[in-house]
């Protein structure tokens, strides 16, 4: 038993170091069992169903704000990248950004530069610079590859309960109880929250590198936390809470300008 689970904790360490990509915002290994040429085409086809069965709206100033602002961003974001070395990091990206008739207050991200805006959160961010603090996280979560990293972590979760359920050949139902409530609190949960917190702080800097002022997106989660009323305690969510994010963007604002600044962008429009 000793030498079945050595060699399972082996397994999982080798596979973690060969399998990972390197985040070019924070310079960390991120675990990466899945390619981008596994990925994105995939992505590519789901938005395509997404927007064919959904309202798309067309030839508004808001739609036109979206697309507008998201794009502005995406070059604000290639510049940088090109400035870090990182040139041909979006050969593979498709930029596309779509408002959807929804009175849901959100937006979302697929891997590859597909994003979604829903009318509904509109209302709550009542600026174009609000609508850049919505656009750069979305942004981010594209660029920092989140969603390759999301089905990565599922996988080896999944290859765990696996390894485990085998090694503890009595106890498998045990085991997978177990398992399967200690990795969603202790792993998943904190993983996703960890994504979205990365998510803000690069966005952050990315609206800052496209002229945009940092301070919208602490007065956005603010009108969020207005609007949204209570929340689920922060550790049984897949979301830092309000008072968490606004706290770290209002550590980050002066940072993200100073980088700005650092690239030849002198003004902030809020």
């Amino acid at each position: 038993m000793k030498l079945k689970t050595s060699f399972a904790f082996l397994s999982l360490s080798l596979l973690y170091i060969a399998c990972s990509s390197v985040n070019p915002f924070t310079g960390e290994k991120n675990l990466a069992l899945v390619s981008n040429a596994e990925i994105l085409p995939i992505a590519f086809q789901q938005y395509d169903q997404f927007l064919e069965t959904h309202e798309v709206v067309t030839g508004t100033s808001e739609a036109r704000m979206v697309s507008e602002v998201g794009n502005k961003i995406a070059r604000a974001s290639a510049k940088y990248l090109n400035a870090l070395g990182y040139n041909d990091y979006l050969k593979d990206y498709q930029w596309e950004f779509k408002l959807i008739n929804s009175e849901e207050v959100n937006a979302w991200a697929l891997p590859g530069g597909k994003v979604v805006v829903y009318t509904g959160i509109l209302p709550v961010a009542n600026s174009e610079a609000m609508v850049a603090a919505i656009m750069g996280h979305e942004i981010a979560h594209a660029l920092a590859n989140h969603g390759q990293r999301r089905m990565s972590v599922a996988q080896l979760q999944q290859l765990g309960a696996a390894v485990g359920g085998a090694l503890l050949e009595e106890n498998q139902e045990i085991f997978a109880t177990a398992y399967g409530m200690g990795t969603q609190l202790g792993v998943m949960l904190p993983f996703s929250r960890s994504n979205e917190t990365e998510a803000d702080k690069i966005g952050l800097t990315l609206m800052a590198l496209s002229g945009y002022d940092p301070q919208a997106a602490i007065d956005l989660w603010n009108r969020m936390k207005q609007h949204s009323g209570g929340q689920p305690a922060e550790w049984l969510s897949t979301h830092p809470s309000h008072d968490t994010r606004i706290q770290n963007l209002t550590s980050w604002a002066e940072e993200a300008k100073s980088t700005a600044r650092k690239y030849g962008v002198t003004s902030f429009q809020r």
